[in-house]
C-alpha cells in the first residue's frame, strides 16, 4: 500500500530536520507523498518542494496554524494553498507579527528563571534571512540540552513567558478558516485529544464543537495519530463518517526534538496514512 504522512515539521518551526532533508527521509521511508506544516511559519515550503521533485516523492505545501478557540487553543492543519495569494499573505502577516514580537522581553522572562540566555545567543539560532521568533528561542533552549525533547520548553519557559506577558493569543479560527479557504487550501484539526485541542471536553461536546468548526470551514480532521487511544481513533471515525470530513493523518514528527516518532511510521510502526487521502486532497485543491 503507498502511503503518506502530512504532518511534519522541520527546522524552520520545531523540529531537527532540514526542510531539503525530509524529502530524502521521506524517500527512504518509502513514503509516496508528504507534507511540511512547521508551526505558523511557511519559510520552508520551497526548499521541501524542490528536494520532493528530485526525489520523486509528491508534496504538498502547509503550515499548522495555531488559533484561539472558545477560550482554548487547537491546531489546524493547512493543505495545499496559495501563499501569494492575498487572502493569505494578510492572515500571514497577522500570525508572524504575533510570533515575532516582543523577542527581547520573552527572553528576558527566560533568563529571569535561572536559563543562561541572551539576545545574541538566540540570533545564532534564527532561521536563515528571517527575523528572530519565538522558534529561535526555542531551538536555542534545545541547544542546552535541559530536557531530552521540546515540549517541556514550551511548559517551563516560553509559553508561561508569552502568559506573563499577555502575549498568549493568536488568529481565531473563526477568521482563519475562511482566508485558507479564499486561498485555495484546505484545512483538517489537528490531534483533537490534546490539550492543544479538544482534551478535557466529552465526547458529546467534542462532537459538538468539531462540528462548530466544521460549520465556521474547517475541512476535516485527522484520521490517524500516533498517540491516539482505540478510542480516540474510532471517535475520529465515527465524526469523518457522521460529518462528512475529510479524513487526513500524519505522525507530527519532529525529528530529534520528539524521540520514539519516526515519519510515516509514527511510534513503533503503529501508522500508515493511505496515499487515498493525499489525492482526495490534492484533487480538491485544484478545484478551488
Amino acid at each position: 500500500m503507498k502511503t503518506i504522512d502530512l504532518h511534519v515539521h522541520s527546522d524552520i518551526s520545531d523540529g531537527s530536520v532540514r526542510p531539503a532533508e525530509l524529502a530524502g527521509l521521506a524517500k527512504q521511508c518509502g513514503l509516496s507523498a508528504f507534507a511540511l506544516t512547521d508551526h505558523d511559519v511557511i519559510a520552508g515550503n520551497q526548499a521541501a518542494a524542490e528536494a520532493a521533485e528530485k526525489a520523486g516523492v509528491e508534496f504538498l505545501p502547509g503550515m499548522e496554524l495555531t488559533a484561539d478557540y472558545h477560550g482554548r487553543k487547537i491546531h489546524i492543519v493547512c493543505l495545499g494553498f496559495d501563499e501569494t495569494h492575498p487572502a493569505f499573505r494578510m492572515l500571514y502577516r497577522r500570525i508572524r507579527a504575533i510570533k515575532e514580537g516582543r523577542i527581547p522581553e520573552l527572553i528576558d522572562f527566560i533568563q529571569q528563571k535561572g536559563v543562561d540566555i541572551s539576545l545574541d545567543q538566540v540570533r545564532a539560532y534564527a532561521s536563515e534571512g528571517r527575523p528572530l521568533d519565538r522558534y529561535a528561542i526555542m531551538r536555542y533552549l534545545v541547544s542546552l540540552h535541559l530536557y531530552d525533547r521540546a515540549q517541556p520548553l514550551w511548559d517551563h519557559y516560553l509559553d508561561p513567558a508569552a502568559s506573563a506577558l499577555g502575549l498568549d493569543f493568536s488568529i481565531t479560527a473563526e477568521e482563519a478558516l475562511p482566508l485558507i479557504h479564499e486561498a485555495g487550501g484546505i484545512t483538517s484539526l489537528a490531534h483533537f485529544h490534546k490539550e492543544i485541542g479538544l482534551k478535557g471536553l466529552t465526547r458529546k461536546e467534542q462532537e459538538t464543537a468539531i462540528l462548530q468548526l466544521h460549520q465556521m470551514g474547517l475541512d476535516g480532521m485527522e484520521r490517524y495519530y500516533p498517540n491516539y487511544t482505540p478510542d480516540d481513533a474510532d471517535f475520529a471515525g465515527y465524526m469523518i463518517e457522521k460529518y462528512d470530513l475529510l479524513p487526513t493523518g500524519g505522525t507530527d514528527f519532529h525529528g530529534e526534538n520528539r524521540p520514539g516518532v519516526e515519519m510515516g511510521t509514527g511510534i513503533a510502526g503503529n501508522m500508515a496514512v493511505p496515499y487515498s487521502f493525499f489525492s482526495c486532497i490534492a484533487a480538491r485543491c485544484r478545484k478551488k
